[in-house]
């Protein structure tokens, strides 16, 4: 699977055949400590007075070796997958050797951080439901009230939760119309690429 960098992306990397392999090597190591840490302004501020750049231009091509080291992390591409990727966009067979040691060397560890940071969000385990309908009250002799209850069971960090929900049939059906939509919705090529970049 090769992967598929945007415009934005190609021009962040377009800065690194403009410095030495050791400037490379560096900005690989601050990519990985950016997603240990988080950003840091004056790594770019120091960098770029080194290299007689603006910072802008060492954070979009710092951005863009994380973007890159991400994906395939996250997709666990293979070597020649990898290779392929970044010979599009025209490096020297040095820099594209680089990348590929900095992607091997890492890539466990990225992998790591990205399942950290992944929100931990309940999964359905089961679900029971009822249907009441009230024929009659006091005050009404015929009065047809039907109530839909749901238990829902969820699994989170190993443990099960209970949620229980009531509601009338009308609203029960524009829910599941609402869910089919999203469905449908989600099939869309839009949908397909931001869910592949999510991740």
């Amino acid at each position: 699977m090769l992967l598929d960098l945007s415009e934005e992306h190609r021009e962040h990397l377009a800065f690194l055949p403009r410095v030495d392999s050791a400037v490379v090597a560096e900005f690989g190591r601050i990519a990985v400590e950016f997603l240990r840490r988080g950003s840091n302004p004056k790594v770019y501020e120091g960098a770029a007075r080194k290299l007689n750049v603006s910072s802008d231009t060492v954070q979009h091509g710092v951005e863009g070796l994380i973007y890159l080291l991400t994906e395939s992390s996250k997709l666990m591409i293979s070597e020649l997958d990898f290779q392929d990727s970044v010979f599009v966009l025209g490096f020297s067979e040095e820099l594209n050797k680089l990348l590929l040691q900095l992607y091997l060397d890492n890539r466990k560890e990225i992998r790591t951080i990205l399942s950290e940071l992944a929100p931990d969000l309940p999964s359905y385990h089961s679900l029971e439901w009822r249907l009441d309908v009230q024929l009659a009250s006091r005050s009404l002799r015929q009065q047809i009230k039907p109530a839909v209850t749901m238990k829902l069971h969820l699994n989170q960090n190993g443990e099960r939760a209970t949620e229980v929900l009531q509601t009338d049939p009308a609203t029960l059906l524009h829910l599941v119309q609402q869910l089919e939509q999203a469905l449908e919705e989600m099939k869309t090529n839009h949908c397909r690429r931001v869910v592949r970049n999510i991740k």
